[in-house]
């Protein structure tokens, strides 16, 4: 079954612009406030009620701006840094005092907020470039400039420069990630195809090889050419194919991959019994103990731990010999379902494992632990030469009952000497 990958993108700089909306509406409310309670001060108190009143309409009526980057465009920016300017270059008109006793300007602190904008939109070269119209603007507004006005414009200047670097760095490294997730679903999906390919197209040409060398004639040249086409698929499939882990060393199966048909067996929860995808193959040299239960799981996850099964049995079938029996157990646990493929073969030789898989032979790779990987699952396999193999597939479910000691449902069938690793 074809599963899609999905990246999920974030964005690093939502909560920061969420933080300047909010902050833009206090700053308004502080610039507010001040003149409020010292209205009597100022020697024309309608300039200062003028330009406040404009200021806290612009901050309310454009809020949505500021919330995401795209929306607060360069226009945008132009207009609310010149409300700011106009605001500091008009508060000596609005109080001569504010010039001789460093009081605060009419817009006060909302004018970093402006600032802040340029920073999280441009990084730190637009925020240079409004803090320091600012900081002009702050200079002409006092006639010369004092310790405290230098003091605050350079707090600015610094802080706005540093928040817009900070954000440049959290772009840059945003989409790194999102490539590297990209990367990575890519490399999942040309696994999956590998792995459909190999349990289809590669085990059919490997057959043909074998039937046609070994009926002679006319069909064995058929046969080396099915090879060679083999060897070329298989070389183009694994190029670039490296398994995201990997705990022991991996080898392909020969024969063809049993498939199974769930859409009868699944049920309206889209849940199907794992033993009536298992039970076909028992049979005279394959012994399958179950338990008295149905083994319920979701419908995509059965028809992949039976297909790893098939892959494990057709390992057995090709490299175990014609006398080799095997036994599957299906045990299931109230957090997991445990699949247990054994057999009594020869094993595998040491060493195996990683020349087949240099020979593009991904089989135990793709077809059983890709596909358990992908279910959330592990494969572990263990063999030793002329120890017979026994491979363990777990998947992992979500308890329908809170946890309780693990009681296996079924008995395990008798044991085979085990091992260390296989084919």
């Amino acid at each position: 079954m074809a599963r899609r990958e999905r990246v999920v993108r974030m964005s690093v700089e939502l909560p920061l612009w969420r933080a300047l909306a909010g902050y833009r509406v206090l700053t308004m409310t502080y610039a507010v406030l001040i003149f409020v309670f010292a209205r009597d001060t100022f020697e024309r108190p309608w300039v200062a009620a003028g330009f406040l009143s404009v200021m806290s309409v612009w901050t309310l009526a454009t809020l949505p701006r500021v919330l995401s980057a795209n929306r607060c465009t360069k226009p945008f920016l132009a207009a609310d840094l010149t409300i700011a300017l106009t605001g500091i270059l008009l508060t000596p008109l609005a109080d001569v005092h504010a010039r001789q006793n460093e009081g605060p300007t009419l817009p006060s602190i909302w004018t970093a907020g402006a600032v802040l904008a340029f920073a999280l939109k441009g990084g730190w070269r637009w925020a240079a470039f409004a803090s320091s119209l600012v900081a002009a603007a702050n200079i002409a507004q006092r006639g010369s400039p004092s310790q405290d006005t230098l003091h605050n414009v350079l707090l600015v200047w610094v802080a706005s420069i540093a928040i817009g670097y900070v954000v440049e760095v959290a772009r840059a490294s945003e989409r790194t990630l999102a490539r590297a997730l990209e990367i990575e679903a890519a490399s999942r999906e040309r696994e999956r195809l590998a792995r459909d390919i190999h349990d289809s197209v590669l085990q059919v040409l490997a057959m043909v090889q074998r039937r046609g060398t070994a009926i002679g004639g006319e069909a064995a040249e058929l046969g080396r050419m099915a090879g060679e086409q083999e060897i070329a698929l298989r070389t183009l499939v694994s190029s670039g194919l490296v398994p995201t882990t990997r705990t022991s060393e991996d080898v392909s199966m020969g024969a063809v991959v049993r498939t199974v048909d769930v859409d009868e067996a699944a049920d309206e929860a889209g849940e199907c019994d794992l033993r009536s995808l298992l039970a076909h193959h028992s049979g005279p040299k394959v012994t399958f103990s179950e338990p008295g239960a149905p083994v319920m799981l979701p419908a995509a996850a059965a028809t992949e731990l039976a297909a790893a099964v098939s892959a494990a049995l057709d390992n057995v079938g090709q490299h175990a010999g014609e006398d080799a029996h095997s036994w599957i157990l299906v045990e299931d646990w109230t957090d997991e379902v445990i699949v247990t493929v054994r057999d009594d073969g020869p094993g595998i030789p040491e060493g195996r494992l990683a020349q087949a898989e240099g020979e593009g032979r991904l089989g135990v790779a793709l077809s059983i632990r890709g596909r358990l990987r992908d279910l959330g699952g592990t494969a572990e396999l263990v063999s030793v030469p002329g120890q017979g193999t026994e491979v363990e597939l777990k998947v992992p479910r979500v308890p329908q009952t809170p946890k309780s000691p693990r009681t296996p449902k079924t008995q395990k069938s008798p044991k085979t000497p085990r091992g260390k690793d296989r084919a």
